[in-house]
């Protein structure tokens, strides 16, 4: 009788630490829905998966970032909520095991976790307050409760009237975990249904209630009508657009342009009171300017290839598109800045964004004559939300981290020895004009063409200088000279095309770039860090 005892108490044992288990899993989630909720109320940056995110994007070392952009892309984000979630689906169950054993350590473990998230919240560059803490305080102290709760059903025993246990039966057994008689399945299950049940209908309103936040931005931008632009750009060129399948298009696509930013919420922000402060360092008539100020002004329309300092030799964040709005030049110089070489005294303009960002750009490029600009168009339409609508900065010429400021808000005339912007601080470069750059875009990399005529085509851009030759390799053979489609401006990327007569077997495609200064593209590889990436782009294939 007592190995069949002994059976029964170790089943009784182990199907508690299940339901332990299960207790974690459950409080994390009443935690997450009660925080999404809390959230609305505050804003949806303070949630604690975002805020966590965002603290460890700020804390990942930039070869690490390098890293997850090369090989997760635009999915980093995704890839790092996911990463936090997993963490908090192990952590969990093993705070409700531990529970089953010492209840009150468990609990605390789970507002331990709260803690974390709102010093994240609280320490993130574009907090508002303590109030961001609430979402994680309040949602780890209702997870800590529901915790307690559940695992008390666990702990309750009622001894069976058949057989009572002597009054050492449970001595040892922590905070009120016994070995023997019946524990509260009825309480327990009906606790643990009710609370998810709850959690999941707190979660959905918590979740429409931050969708809905936006929708004054949605709106907002809905109702903004761009205006023709005084200086319009030029019709693009009939033979910019080269007809060859698989060919990157002359003009990116809104929804295909590339995103790279450190944003795993996207800003929304309502047009109507949206304002843009000019201050700092040689500005002898610091301003202030709403929307409306910016769209009723004289408005410029280029076309302009932008390009991410962490685009690898032949990757995909480079894209062209027309961006409609106000020479950032003329509002500098209303305000009283003038350049370095007119004896300015400031040489780094920082701009930031409403969710903390800082970029700092060279103020002599930005009043050199180019087309720098606060846009507040892309490709004929108000900016997207997710490519900084109201305005953001568009630079040509320079990689985006030292240019193109998403979501602005403040401009700061500074120098760059007084102040180190966010990617400065990571290792980056203070300064990084585009390099001279080409892509292979087809054929695909271990694409098997047959034998014949294979058209070789792709792209290549040194926004600001401009293209004056593309040459391929195929193998170790000679150089030769690419066609070179039209023309748009220097400050886009040309298509170029070659014809090849593929034999049969395996062959090494290279292509290389010269600019209009004479420089060709480099060799030799780099890494992208800190200035952007050198080399030349090759593919391989297999000729049938």
């Amino acid at each position: 009788m007592r190995a069949e005892e002994k059976g029964q108490r170790a089943r009784t044992g182990l199907s508690r630490w299940a339901l332990g288990a299960l207790s974690g899993a459950l409080a994390a989630f009443a935690a997450l829905a009660v925080a999404e909720l809390v959230a609305a109320a505050v804003r949806p940056q303070s949630s604690p998966v975002v805020a966590v995110g965002g603290a460890s994007i700020d804390a990942t070392p930039a070869p690490v970032k390098d890293w997850a952009i090369r090989h997760f892309g635009t999915n980093d984000k995704l890839v790092l909520e996911l990463g936090i979630l997993v963490v908090l689906a192990v952590a969990a169950p093993a705070l409700g095991v531990l529970a089953v054993r010492f209840r009150r350590v468990g609990t605390a473990g789970v507002l331990l976790f709260g803690v974390v998230g709102a010093a994240a919240a609280v320490g993130r560059p574009d907090s508002v307050g303590l109030t961001d803490m609430l979402p994680s305080l309040v949602g780890a102290m209702a997870g800590a409760l529901l915790l307690y709760v559940l695992v008390g059903r666990l702990t309750a025993v009622r001894p069976s009237p058949a057989s009572p246990p002597p009054a050492s039966a449970t001595e040892g057994a922590g905070d009120g975990f016994a070995a023997r008689g019946e524990w509260d399945r009825r309480g327990f299950v009906l606790a643990a249904a009710s609370a998810a049940a709850a959690s999941a209908a707190v979660g959905v309103v918590g979740r429409s209630l931050n969708a809905s936040r936006g929708q004054g931005a949605v709106a907002s931008r809905a109702r903004v009508v761009l205006p023709a632009p005084r200086s319009p750009a030029q019709p693009v060129p009939g033979g910019a657009g080269l007809r060859v399948p698989g060919i990157s298009p002359f003009v990116t696509p809104n929804g295909d342009f590339y995103r790279v930013d450190t944003a795993l919420v996207v800003p929304k922000v309502d047009a109507t009171g949206w304002r843009l402060r000019i201050h700092g360092k040689g500005v002898r008539r610091p301003a202030a300017y709403s929307f409306d100020d910016l769209l009723h002004r004289e408005l410029i329309e280029r076309d302009i290839t932008l390009t991410c300092v962490s685009n690898e030799v032949g990757g995909p964040y480079v894209g062209n598109a027309r961006w409609t709005g106000v020479r950032l030049a003329d509002l500098l110089a209303e305000c009283g800045v003038r350049p370095p070489s007119r004896g300015g005294p400031a040489d780094q303009l920082v701009a930031r964004s409403v969710d903390g960002m800082t970029i700092g750009s060279p103020v002599e490029e930005l009043m050199d004559g180019r087309d720098a600009m606060l846009a507040l168009g892309m490709n004929g339409e108000p900016l997207p939300l997710a490519h900084g609508f109201p305005v953001r900065m568009v630079v040509p010429g320079l990689y985006g981290f030292v240019s193109a400021c998403k979501w602005i808000e403040d401009i700061e005339l500074t120098t760059f020895d007084s102040y180190d912007p966010y990617w400065v601080k990571r290792g980056w470069a203070r300064r990084a004009p585009v390099k001279t750059e080409s892509r292979i875009d087809t054929p695909k990399p271990f694409a098997r063409p047959k034998a014949g005529t294979v058209m070789i085509a792709g792209v290549a851009w040194a926004q600001h200088r401009g293209i004056d030759k593309v040459e391929v390799r195929v193998d170790d053979g000679p150089w030769q000279k690419a066609h070179l489609a039209a023309e748009d401006t220097r400050d886009t990327w040309r298509q170029w095309s070659l014809p090849w007569k593929a034999t049969r077997g395996g062959h090494t495609l290279t292509v290389r770039a010269t600019d209009r200064t004479g420089a060709v593209q480099t060799a030799r590889r780099t890494r992208t860090i800190p200035d952007g990436a050198d080399g030349r782009h090759s593919v391989v294939v297999t000729v049938d």
